[in-house]
């Protein structure tokens, strides 16, 4: 699971879990940077939890939810183990928090990156430290 700023497109907050719970999402908003106004798909879940004084709108197609869905694509296509359909899965769910934590640490560089040096280009592999 992913908290996504649309204007920057950096991954504010992520989970890994095996099955989106209420408590699994509600830690997951509480430890993100705070929103004035948050955005999802129609899960039953995400009604329930508490916004901390934002709003919470179920978007109608993708118009409000198309950045995490973006994300959530780079996501999938840098990391095998992430792709659907596949045989390379993670077997432990720490080998998986540290792969995808180096990713999105150097996905928010490249995206800051992005914003600062629009015609420059950048690859996620750029931002990688060597001592990392």
């Amino acid at each position: 699971m992913t908290v996504v700023d649309r204007q920057t497109r950096c991954v504010l907050g992520w989970s890994v879990v095996w099955t989106r719970t209420l408590e699994a999402i509600q830690r997951m908003v509480d430890e993100a940077p705070k929103a004035k106004w948050y955005y999802s798909d129609g899960f039953d879940a995400y009604q329930w939890l508490w916004y901390h004084l934002g709003r919470y709108e179920v978007s109608v197609g993708k118009a409000d939810t198309y950045s995490v869905e973006a994300d959530n694509a780079e996501l999938r296509h840098y990391l095998a183990r992430l792709v659907r359909k596949s045989r390379c899965f993670s077997r432990c769910p720490y080998a998986l928090e540290c792969a995808v934590r180096l990713f999105v640490y150097c996905f928010n560089r490249r995206q800051l990156y992005k914003q600062q040096f629009p015609n420059y280009p950048a690859h996620v592999m750029d931002f990688v430290s060597p001592s990392i």
